[in-house]
């Protein structure tokens, strides 16, 4: 409102003038002119005009320091938020750079971690390919999605050809059934079978379920043994017929004592009879020929004795396992190994003391009993060689002992003599076949005990194990479950 106040205020002043005609106001009553009125009233609205000009700069300076003040409050304002939206930026500026520099570190992560799985790929292609068992990978339904290099080899048909197809269709001759497949799925357990044909081929086939899978399937390893059975079956019999020949060694060595015997006593009979020309002999003589004759009667009962404790082994075989008095058979084997085990010019089985430690009542044992026996007269021939070896020892008394006794549902049996210890070497190596002596002699039947121990852990599905000193002698320990 004051910046339209003077021009108004002048205006009006000047109406006023007009109004009362200005020129007679500066006028004297005789007419002349009063310029003393002229200068007051110049003077006058001078300073009237001075004062609005005054009072209107008073207000517009006001006005501008009023601008200024909210001009540098917006100035103030604006560097605050150029302030704040510079460390906004600058902030989301490191954000940007740290996420970019995790971002980055995460491609070179993803990109370590693809190379990384490209090689584990290519690693267990490797193992897959170089496995020299026929590894084949099945969905449910018979879909192959694993086929190795051997598989190629057994089965004749390319990966590329059998990856997609369906294996009986890929490989018709495979003895594997759709439902072996199903079973293994089903119980979530490998699957085990065993094919052979007698004379040609053995396979041993495993079916294993994929477990936290996707997709459910199974791996079929198929290893073929045919060799390794072989060479096995190969080193049993050996085994046996070394057993065999040590057998027949000493039994010829035992039978012939007694028939030596018969045939001196009948030369000393002969000659009797011959010396005196007639059977009119006097009673010292008679006494003589008796005696000679019981002794022969003697040692025919013992080559007998022999003979038929040999046919009793060699017939009690059977193809299945039949509840059996082991401690009956312990003492049948001790009574055929005092007819038959010696070490010649050494020591005889009979002259060693037999020491039983054998619990009453023992039950009755699921066995092969003609196996048992067979390594009962191995370790008692092994422990006859180990004493005959520890003769000449000062105050050495050749004693075995054995130990029969119930524990925890199984029979225990230790089997332990007083003579020539083995080595470390031996008993680290004593039922491995074909083991070899330090000077690379390999050891004869009476000192390697692997069909022996093949006859506990294989057919009896027990444990054998052997403790052993060389000044002190050995025990052959024998753990067999009752049931």
């Amino acid at each position: 409102m004051m910046k339209y106040l003077p021009p108004t205020l002048i205006i009006f002043c000047l109406s006023q003038a007009a109004q009362a005609n200005p020129i007679q106001y500066f006028k004297e009553e005789d007419g002349s002119t009063n310029w003393q009125y002229i200068a007051n009233f110049s003077s006058s609205m001078l300073i009237l005009i001075l004062s609005l000009v005054l009072i209107k700069l008073f207000f517009t300076h006001r006005q501008v320091r009023r601008s200024n003040r909210a001009l540098k409050a917006i100035r103030d304002d604006l560097e605050v938020r150029v302030r704040e939206r510079t460390a906004t930026l600058n902030e989301s500026n490191q954000l940007l750079k740290e996420t970019n520099q995790l971002l980055e570190h995460e491609v070179n992560e993803h990109r370590d971690t693809a190379s990384r799985l490209r090689a584990s790929e290519s690693y267990n292609k490797n193992i897959l390919e170089s496995m020299p068992l026929m590894l084949v990978g099945l969905t449910p339904e018979g879909e192959i999605t694993q086929w190795n290099k051997r598989a190629e080899e057994i089965a004749g048909v390319t990966t590329a050809d059998a990856i997609g197809g369906n294996l009986w269709q890929v490989y018709p001759t495979i003895t594997v059934a759709p439902d072996q497949v199903a079973q293994a799925l089903s119980d979530n357990k490998p699957v085990t079978i065993k094919h052979s044909q007698r004379g040609r081929y053995h396979f041993d086939i495993t079916i294993y379920p994929l477990q936290e899978q996707v997709e459910p399937g199974v791996v079929i390893l198929i290893d073929d043994v045919t060799q390794r059975v072989m060479n096995e079956n190969m080193l049993i019999q050996r085994d046996k017929m070394s057993s065999l020949g040590e057998l027949a060694s000493n039994m010829a060595h035992d039978i012939n004592t007694p028939l030596q015997a018969i045939l001196d006593d009948v030369r000393h009979i002969r000659e009797t009879v011959n010396g005196n020309g007639c059977l009119n002999s006097d009673a010292d003589t008679l006494k003589q020929l008796n005696g000679l004759l019981n002794d022969a009667s003697e040692k025919g009962q013992q080559a007998s004795a022999i003979i038929s404790n040999l046919l009793t082994f060699a017939n009690a075989t059977s193809d299945e396992k039949t509840p059996e008095d082991v401690a009956a058979i312990m003492e049948h084997s001790l009574e055929l190994a005092a007819d038959v085990i010696s070490v010649p010019n050494k020591l005889r089985f009979r002259d060693i003391t037999i020491e039983r430690d054998i619990e009453a009542d023992l039950p009755s044992l699921p066995c092969y009993g003609s196996e048992l026996q067979q390594v009962f007269l191995s370790l008692f021939r092994h422990s006859c060689h180990a004493l005959a070896d520890a003769i000449g020892r000062e105050g050495h008394s050749p004693r075995l002992r054995v130990e029969m006794k119930e524990c925890y549902d199984a029979l225990w049996i230790k089997i332990s003599h007083n003579g020539m210890g083995l080595t470390y070497d031996e008993q680290k190596y004593i039922f491995e076949p074909y083991f070899n002596s330090p000077d690379d002699q390999l050891y004869d039947a009476t000192k390697r005990l692997s069909f022996s121990y093949f006859i506990i852990t294989e057919h009896h599905k027990g444990q054998m194990a052997v403790t052993s000193d060389v000044e002190v002698g050995t025990t052959f320990h024998m753990q067999i479950q009752l049931t």
